[in-house]
This record gives C-alpha cells, sequence and structure tokens, in this order.
C-alpha cells in the first residue's frame, strides 16, 4: 500500500488536533504506529514542540532493552526530547499477580504521560513567574498528550467494548479528542503507518505479545476482525462511520442531560418517572458515574427497579432505600429524590 507522507501530515494538519503551540507528549512504544506518530507531530508541531515519552516495562526482557534503544535513536535521529520511564522488579511482580497486566500497564503509561505534561506546564508557569525586571512570555496552551491509535484500534476496541460490557459506550469508540489526550491518527490504519513508515525510512519495532491470545483484545485483532471483513470487505470502514455518527448524537443526547439536571446531583423521583425511559437511562448513568469517577453503564439498567423501589410505602412516610447499581455505587432514594453515593471498594 503506497502512502504519500505529505498528504498524510497534511490530513493530520487539517483535523486540527496538533494545530497552536501547545506542548505535544507524544506516547512512544517504538511500534510502527507510535514512530508514524512521533515523525508527523515532528513535522506539523516543530521537534522542539513535542517531547517524546517510553515506558520499558521489562516485560521482554532483551526485546524491552530493544525497543528502548530504538526509540532512543529515533528520538535522536528527529531531534525530539525522549522521556525514559523504566518500571522496577517490585512493580512488574505485582502487575504480573494482579492478573490484568495491559490495564496495570495503559495505567502506568498514561499516569507517566501526565505527569510529563503537569511538568511542562508547570515549566511554562515559572517561565511567566519570573522574578521582578525581567520580561515574562506569554504561557502556552496547557500540554496534549498524543497517542498512536489508529482506524484499526478504533474498530478492535468497538468489537472488543461490544462484547465485555452493556450500553452505548461500546459504539462510540474512542474520540478524537478527549480532555487533553489527542488521537491524531484515528483515521489512519495500521497498513498506512507501517507504508507511511517505509516512504520516510523509518524502521519500527514489532511488539510480538500484541499477538499473543492469552489476552482479548489479540483475540480480537486474530480472529473477530477477519471474520467480520470476511462478511463484507467494506465492513471497517461501516462500523468507524456508524462510530462518528453516533459520538454526534451522543453529544446532542449529553446536551439533553445537562438541561434535565441543570448541574444538580440529584433528580426527583416522579420527574425521573415522567422522563422517556432512555433518557431516564442517561440521567441514571450520568448520576452514577459522576458520583463514581469513572463509567457505569450498567446503571441505567436498574431504573425501573429504582422507580419500583421508590414506590413503596415507607419511602412516603420519610424513609430511605437504597438500591447498589453496578460498580462502586448505590442509587439512594430519600425524601423524594434520587442520588448516587459512591461506596467504598469491596
Amino acid at each position: 500500500m503506497a502512502v504519500d507522507p505529505a498528504e498524510l501530515q497534511q490530513r493530520v494538519r487539517a483535523e486540527g488536533l496538533l494545530e497552536g503551540d501547545a506542548p505535544v507528549v507524544a506516547m512512544v512504544s517504538g511500534g510502527r504506529d507510535s514512530v508514524c506518530l512521533l515523525d508527523v507531530a515532528a513535522a506539523l508541531c516543530g521537534a522542539g514542540r513535542v517531547h517524546a515519552l517510553h515506558v520499558n516495562y521489562g516485560l521482554r526482557g532483551a526485546d524491552s532493552v530493544a525497543d528502548q534503544r530504538h526509540t532512543a535513536e529515533l528520538c535522536a535521529a528527529l531531534g525530539v526530547g525522549l522521556e525514559l520511564v523504566n518500571v522496577g522488579a517490585r512493580a512488574r511482580a505485582r502487575a504480573l499477580a494482579s492478573g490484568n497486566l495491559q490495564a496495570w500497564a495503559r495505567d502506568l503509561r498514561y499516569e507517566a504521560a501526565d505527569g510529563l505534561a503537569d511538568r511542562l506546564d508547570g515549566a511554562d508557569e515559572r517561565r511567566v513567574n519570573r522574578p521582578e525586571g525581567q520580561r515574562g512570555l506569554d504561557r502556552r496552551p496547557p500540554a496534549l498528550i498524543a497517542t498512536g491509535h489508529t482506524a484499526s484500534d478504533q474498530l478492535e476496541t468497538i468489537l472488543y467494548r461490544l462484547a465485555a460490557s452493556p450500553g452505548r459506550r461500546a459504539l462510540l469508540g474512542m474520540a478524537p479528542k478527549d480532555g487533553r489526550i489527542v488521537r491524531p491518527l484515528l483515521w489512519v490504519t495500521r497498513e498506512q503507518t507501517a507504508a507511511y513508515c517505509r516512504a520516510r525510512g523509518l524502521p519500527w519495532r514489532e511488539d510480538r505479545s500484541n499477538d499473543d491470545e492469552r489476552y482479548a483484545r489479540a483475540r480480537v485483532r486474530r480472529r473477530v476482525v477477519p471474520a467480520l471483513l470476511s462478511v463484507h470487505p467494506a465492513a471497517q470502514g461501516s462500523v468507524l462511520r456508524t462510530a462518528a455518527q453516533l459520538r454526534e448524537e451522543s453529544s446532542l443526547l449529553s446536551e439533553l442531560v445537562d438541561r434535565e439536571l441543570g448541574g444538580a446531583d440529584a433528580i426527583a423521583v416522579q420527574r425521573l418517572a415522567d422522563l422517556h425511559p432512555a433518557l431516564a437511562r442517561l440521567v441514571v448513568v450520568r448520576l452514577a458515574e459522576r458520583a463514581a469517577g469513572e463509567p457505569v453503564p450498567q446503571a441505567g439498567e436498574r431504573v425501573p427497579e429504582i422507580l419500583a423501589l421508590a414506590g413503596r410505602s415507607s419511602l412516603g412516610r420519610g424513609g430511605r432505600a437504597e438500591l447498589h447499581v453496578g460498580g462502586n455505587v448505590s442509587a439512594t432514594l430519600a425524601g423524594g429524590e434520587l442520588t448516587m453515593v459512591r461506596l467504598p471498594p469491596r
């Protein structure tokens, strides 16, 4: 597959995710997608604005060392600064014992990226607050965190979430921009990032664990995606266009929920009962997720039980009732109102 690097860079520029003069933390594993991301970011933003982050988990022995060395050589060639995070043996042992290695690795690298972005913002702040008599500089926008997620990753994410969790969140996939996180390559396939790197003469590293079918994501990649494409060759494009449309529609639904709650952390039970069932589900999910600080999509399924619980005569005499709605969240009914409370971890 032939890819014109200039055209790909121009398309990324047109998306506007890397515009402005904010520092960019590029998460670089050394694989084709992150190598493509780093080169594009350096070309569009200038090498001085880009800061690469590489996390060496130490899980693959010599391969981990080679990935780190490759990333350092790439950054040196592009003139990009590099921050290396090496995971200690104790943390690695705890992660191996936890049983969810991929989630641990994901949380660790995003925590490291947040830390680097915060330090870049702090350095900017110090430049502004110089001693009296020295000229300060205008503070730049907050640092961005750029990931190399591609359209191929998007398809796998949607299929995995659809199988693993209820609710429309599964069908929305990853957003191009989520807070300070940006995904400039979300419209590019994995094959296209490889073609870009070949055209630019940029080598990359292959992580064999990506195809290890002990992990659910690998099974989706190696089994489910090929099966889907065998049904129709345009399946990937169809799924991704549907997800994009649903994200737009989801923003409209979010506005309806905002309007209904008006910034409150509670809703009158009678009002909840009067709402369209779909809107009632969204309101309950919003309240639950606001209390939990994380997704609780299953909470929407508990609306009938919440309303049934609210109809008990004891509540009409000033009573109180609670119902676990998923995650670490409990729905509390008292005084004719529904609120959500975060429970202690089990």
